[in-house]
């Protein structure tokens, strides 16, 4: 991994262009690190249309351009935190055009299932959007047999509604500050076991949400503040044998003691049946011991992991670790046997929420993060060895130690990844630092295109 800092940016023209208005040659520094630790360092400012000419210090040679972003939806008034954010990008398959949607409501378990959008709509593959009154379901990963699956999110159910079973262990919820009890995943009353999908079947028009069996026997689940919820988030991947490997989180894993370790993990399961029963297939559990995170001990463990199949068949996932306790790094792992076996994560980046991961055609991978502002980096390896320097979405400030809040933060720092051909993609934000026309600051979701060629 390398933290990196700029040493040349060379202005070659600065022309009016909503395609590449600017012309930049940018040569990376040596590495930023500390005893194997990262030191933040801000990235290449890539607010607006550009093209980079970029020369790492391991001679990775890549042709950058980011075209002009595309505002696509500006919120009315100020919005609290959970409005507004969390963007995701799909093709709707009833005709192909590209969606965005994003979350309007609470960011907090009482609202989950609400599914409460906003969505904009794109018919000429992202330079421009219109407002849509209805969302539709993207649906996740194209499965072999045609189907389309993605993963849903039901309401919780209240505890006292539940029979629930005895207790194996108590955790620290470090957002709420509050606990977890969890339970063991198999004794759990019928509708909190398994895990929902929402279903396209090849050939039909209709999305349905069905339940899936999920085997386990070491895993539990939580409740919190009352309520049971089905949580199981992440990516699904097709592997080359043609089946369903999921890298999700929370993962929460019942020791030989019968007692819950409270640090979360992630886990992953396979489908040989397209998704309608998943076993455990590997996990990689949190590591206190981990060198690069002075809080390390008192975090709930690895969160909102990014899974991508690479070149080779390689498994590579990137997983955060912020969370109440403070900002905390991003870390990596490799696995060769398909998930079974991981090997142990090290450092990525010095501070990162929500990576995405994108394999282009031409042999690039791509990362997006977020926190503070919006990152993308780009592996020309194509494995995730060696990274260029972040590049910039959006203009930030004083980065602190501790997690400052959501009062001072410039985008929820998620994002959406979507490939336009073998070396094009969009991305989709959150910009909360927007100003409209009449100069008011207001949350906005924002689109651009980003083109890279080694």
């Amino acid at each position: 991994m390398k933290k990196l800092l700029i040493v040349c940016c060379v202005v070659l023209s600065c022309k009016s262009s909503k395609i590449a208005g600017i012309k930049e040659t940018v040569r990376e520094a040596d590495n930023a690190m500390q005893s194997g630790t990262p030191i933040f360092a801000k990235g290449h400012p890539a607010f607006d249309a550009k093209k980079i000419n970029y020369e790492g210090i391991d001679n990775t040679k890549l042709q950058i351009s980011f075209k002009e972003p595309v505002v696509i939806g500006v919120a009315s008034k100020p919005e609290k935190w959970g409005y507004f954010q969390f963007p995701s990008i799909g093709r709707r398959a009833s005709d192909g055009s590209i969606q965005v949607r994003w979350n309007m409501t609470r960011d907090a378990i009482e609202a989950y299932g609400e599914d409460k959008f906003g969505v904009a709509v794109s018919t000429d593959n992202g330079r421009t959007f219109r407002l849509q009154d209805s969302v539709q379901t993207t649906g996740s990963v194209l499965l072999p047999n045609g189907d389309m699956l993605e993963i849903y999110t039901p309401t919780p159910i209240k505890e006292k509604e539940l029979a629930l079973s005895k207790p194996v262990g108590v955790g620290l919820e470090n957002y709420r500050k509050s606990n977890f009890t969890f339970y063991r995943l198999h004794d759990l009353p019928q509708s909190r076991q398994g895990v929902f999908f929402k279903r396209l079947k090849k050939g039909e028009t209709e999305w349905k949400i069905e339940q899936a069996t999920l085997v386990d026997p070491q895993a539990a689940r939580y409740s919190l503040a009352g309520l049971v919820p089905i949580v199981w988030w992440g990516d699904i991947r097709v592997a080359k044998d043609g089946s369903l490997v999921a890298g999700i989180y929370p993962g929460f894993l019942i020791d030989e003691k019968g007692m819950t370790d409270p640090h979360s993990g992630v886990f992953f399961y396979r489908s040989t049946d397209n998704g309608h029963s998943w076993q455990i297939q590997g996990r990689i559990p949190y590591d206190a011991t981990t060198v690069g995170d002075s809080l390390a001990a008192k975090r709930g463990g690895y969160s909102e992991p990014a899974f991508e199949v690479l070149n080779d068949g390689t498994f590579l996932c990137v997983m955060r670790t912020t969370d109440g306790v403070g900002i905390g790094p991003m870390f990596a792992s490799y696995s060769t046997d398909e998930g079974k076996t991981w090997t142990k994560p090290t450092v990525l980046t010095a501070t990162g929420v929500m990576p995405r991961l994108l394999r282009l055609g031409n042999g690039v991978l791509v990362m997006a993060s977020g926190r503070p502002g919006v990152q993308l980096r780009f592996s020309a390896d194509g494995q995730g060895r060696q990274w260029t320097m972040p590049f910039e979405m959006l203009p930030y400030g004083e980065v602190k130690k501790e997690l400052s809040g959501v009062t001072a933060a410039v985008s929820c720092g998620y994002t959406g990844l979507l490939p336009l051909g073998k070396n094009k993609f969009l991305i989709a934000y959150s910009d909360f630092n927007y100003r409209t026309e009449s100069g008011d600051i207001r949350k906005a979701i924002k689109v651009r295109e980003v083109t890279v060629n080694p």
